[in-house]
């Protein structure tokens, strides 16, 4: 049977989506080969997080299972999305089909992100593709690229990072245990040249938060969680916008635009702005502000190893497809 036109846009519209949110250059984009999926997609750092994805449009809810059984099973990816027509009778058998598979495959049923679209939408019109686009967008951004992409970072996460009063310490924290991990306090004041009941106390801070994870319920032998990472990360952006190098006149959409969803709302503080410790003029209330003063303080401490841009690298094959 023919796609419809609505099906084509919905799974094209997914991939676009993702592929633009990677221009944010925290992670690279490449596109999978369909196979048993409507659309798939490999999202890459220093980690893989492949993405596949089903349709549901025209069969009236007929294929659920099939398609979810399609999705569940298939072990590699990290990512299930299931992109449906928002009608009463699918989402009644999708409950149903959910339901057994809370009982025998839960954590498969935990990679299932589930976007529904408005039973009324027509691909032919213009204002209808762009309204479900920019719904796409806000859904899959908050709902896949934040928790699957991005460790699952918070707007609160973030709060809670920037309110430290000890500005670049938690970041040069979080760069020493990426590189070298955390064998006691001690030993990483030390090397951090920092105050040792400081240290503790934003370590401590960072593992409540949830950006180290240790193997014991009381902490040390930390390591960084992939939203520590996914902090980190950002923080290494928001340094180039500080040195006027984000992009093509200091600017990146798709960067900005996963910042505000995180409450991050760089652009409102000028690059000129006096950041570092001793500096007047800050807005202690800002958690925008805060975060930007860790970061100058770590880039002028010089002791944070900053993550340079991600930029996916051809394949093999594209490479000699181009000559």
């Amino acid at each position: 049977m023919a796609e419809s036109p609505e099906h084509i846009f919905l799974s094209g519209a997914a991939l676009q989506i993702m592929e633009s949110a990677s221009n944010s250059t925290l992670f690279g984009y490449r596109e999978g080969q369909r196979k048993r999926f409507d659309f798939s997609c490999d999202l890459k750092k220093d980690w893989s997080k492949v993405v596949a994805g089903q349709t549901l449009w025209g069969h009236g809810g007929d294929g659920i299972d099939k398609d979810l059984r399609t999705l569940l099973h298939e072990q590699d990816i990290a990512a299930a999305v299931y992109i449906a027509r928002h009608e009463s009778r699918n989402r009644a058998r999708l409950a149903e089909v959910t339901q057994d598979y809370l009982h025998t495959m839960p954590g498969s049923l935990s990679r299932l992100r589930v976007f529904w679209v408005p039973a009324d939408f027509d691909a032919d019109n213009e204002k209808s593709r762009m309204t479900v686009h920019n719904l796409l967008r806000e859904e899959i951004t908050k709902d896949l690229l934040l928790q699957v992409v991005l460790g699952g970072l918070t707007p609160l996460d973030v709060t809670r990072f920037a309110s430290s009063r000890r500005p670049g310490l938690p970041l040069k924290i979080l760069s020493h245990v990426k590189k070298l991990g955390y064998r006691n306090h001690r030993h990483t004041a030390k090397a951090l040249d920092a105050n040792l009941s400081a240290l503790q106390f934003e370590t401590e801070r960072l593992f409540i938060i949830g950006f180290l994870s240790s193997d014991s319920p009381q902490g040390g032998l930390y390591s960084v969680t992939d939203s520590g990472n996914a902090m980190l990360d950002i923080c290494s952006r928001l340094r180039d916008y500080l040195h006027g190098n984000l992009g093509d006149g200091n600017r990146n959409e798709d960067f900005e635009h996963i910042c505000k969803m995180l409450g991050i709302d760089y652009p409102s503080i000028p690059e000129t702005d006096p950041l570092l410790i001793g500096d007047d003029g800050r807005d202690i209330q800002n958690p925008t502000a805060l975060l930007l003063q860790h970061v100058a303080q770590a880039n002028a401490d010089g002791s944070v190893e900053w993550s340079e841009p991600h930029f996916d690298v051809p394949s093999a094959s594209e490479i000699v497809a181009s000559k």
